[in-house]
């Protein structure tokens, strides 16, 4: 019998910058909100690192490319965990943690609470289970602002035209995911930012800048 491993907590980190992750289901719009906020930063001569989960960095983008591969469906799902878990560790140790103590913003898109949602929730391997994980592959890191945009599954996969091995599960599947998104969002409202996907573009963006700009203003 394996015994029960119990992975310590880390406190969270301190840095200078300003760490901000956009969240969903597949299709919402998160990578057009995020080029919306990276030309907000960029017009205000705002330091910034724009990335994405699973990736960032060449390793995490290798082990992207493996866990996303149709080809590899069936893959067992604490592996499916786990290696969402180790891409994210190498995504905060060499891009996210550096730009935050140059005191630069960081806009990732998607990051903790997607793992939590599908692995966690949707996957059913339990939500603390998975946030204890991933806080500790990055030394307990969460972003100072999680943007979750919240739109119909069925709208958002229409517009799947190739879908990788997340984007083939059935309908149900997204549907929690959906679910525990919100649920994360009225988890910790303070910290949160929900919007609704089908409301006009420009309004959603005009909203998360304001809000980005009222916490770098606050220091």
């Amino acid at each position: 019998m394996i015994p029960h491993v119990e992975l310590p907590t880390p406190p969270p980190l301190v840095h200078r910058g300003l760490f901000v992750a956009f969240e969903g289901g597949e299709r919402v719009g998160k990578s057009t909100q995020v080029a919306a906020l990276r030309d907000h930063l960029a017009a205000r001569g705002v330091p910034h690192l724009v990335t994405r989960e699973p990736g960032g960095t060449p390793v995490a983008e290798q082990i992207r490319a493996l866990v996303l591969d149709p080809r590899h469906a069936g893959l067992d799902l604490r592996a499916e965990a786990l290696l969402f878990a180790a891409a994210r560790g190498e995504h905060v140790r060499a891009a996210v943690l550096p730009a935050l103590e140059r005191g630069e913003v960081v806009v990732t898109d998607r990051y903790l609470d997607s793992s939590v949602a599908y692995q966690g929730v949707a996957r059913g391997l339990g939500r603390d289970v998975v946030e204890g994980l991933s806080l500790w592959a990055t030394g307990g890191l969460v972003p100072d602002l999680t943007v979750v945009l919240d739109g119909e599954v069925t709208t958002g996969l229409a517009r799947v035209a190739d879908p990788d091995r997340i984007e083939s599960e059935p309908l149900a599947f997204h549907e929690t995911v959906r679910r525990a998104f919100l649920g994360l969002a009225a988890r910790a409202p303070h910290r949160y930012l929900v919007a609704d996907a089908a409301d006009p573009v420009a309004a959603i963006a005009s909203r998360v800048a304001a809000r980005v700009d009222e916490l770098l203003e606050a220091g």
